[in-house]
């Protein structure tokens, strides 16, 4: 059964030109951080997603009281090689 409000999917030429519509637009506007994005090749979704850990690793600890074991807790989240080997000063 099929929803009658609901819109038909665009085709593969539709859905291509609507693509092409937007990257010009990125390319055309007046935004640094999206001129960046379309000169460069990339974006801030590494730090987005250290930041993210980082958050959770606070939320689960329900805060922190001691700023090293804060710092030491962060880099053992956000660096692999770092669990197991960091002990406070």
């Amino acid at each position: 059964m099929t929803c009658s409000h609901a819109p038909a999917p665009p085709t593969q030429h539709r859905a291509g030109h609507l693509r092409w519509m937007f990257l010009t637009w990125c390319a055309d506007c007046d935004w640094p951080e999206i001129q960046a994005f379309v000169a460069t090749g990339h974006g801030n979704a590494k730090s987005e997603g250290i930041n993210r850990m980082i958050k959770l690793a606070a939320r689960a600890a329900h805060g922190f009281r001691n700023s090293t074991n804060q710092r030491l807790r962060t880099r053992c989240v956000t660096i692999r090689r770092a669990r197991g080997h960091l002990h406070p000063a």
